[in-house]
């Protein structure tokens, strides 16, 4: 082996072995279930479990409030809508990486027989957007949310 092909060789060894240094030095990047953060109503900032409640109370009162969607909520009793919240809470925090375990029933047999149309999810989606904006979620979660939660359509819509 010459001597350029010795030179080349150990910075090559060098330069390999800095890459591997620092990839294992690097910091995974944080959950978004982490990146979720919103400013409650007295301006204290909230993270976890807490901004994702107050962002699914917003989402709730929405679909509430929307006629696209509402006959399937209004007529929901208070601890119903409690509970629907806390599940929805629950099961948004677990997919996002977060230490929460849904424990509700899965979305194929919660919606079967419910007959939910495409514009009723569009709806749906839409609400929920509307929650994600009012709580300045930044562009980047909000499309990495929509992302996990939109796969559930088919387990939802048309039932």
């Amino acid at each position: 082996m010459t001597r350029g092909h010795r030179i080349s060789r150990s910075l090559s060894l060098l330069l390999l072995s800095g890459i591997v240094s620092a990839c294992a030095t690097m910091e995974p990047a944080p959950s978004l279930y982490k990146r979720l953060t919103v400013v409650d109503a007295t301006g204290t900032p909230q993270a976890g479990r807490a901004a994702i409640a107050l962002m699914v109370d917003d989402f709730v009162a929405n679909l509430v409030a929307d006629p696209r969607v509402n006959r399937r909520f209004t007529s929901l009793p208070g601890p119903a809508l409690t509970k629907l919240k806390s599940n929805l809470a629950d099961q948004i925090c677990e997919a996002t990486g977060g230490p929460c375990a849904y424990v509700g029933r899965d979305m194929k047999t919660t919606h079967t027989g419910m007959g939910i149309t495409e514009a009723e999810w569009n709806a749906t989606v839409e609400d929920l957007v509307k929650a994600l904006d009012k709580h300045k979620i930044g562009a980047k979660e909000k499309s990495e949310l929509l992302g996990i939660l939109g796969p559930m359509k088919g387990e939802i819509a048309g039932r």
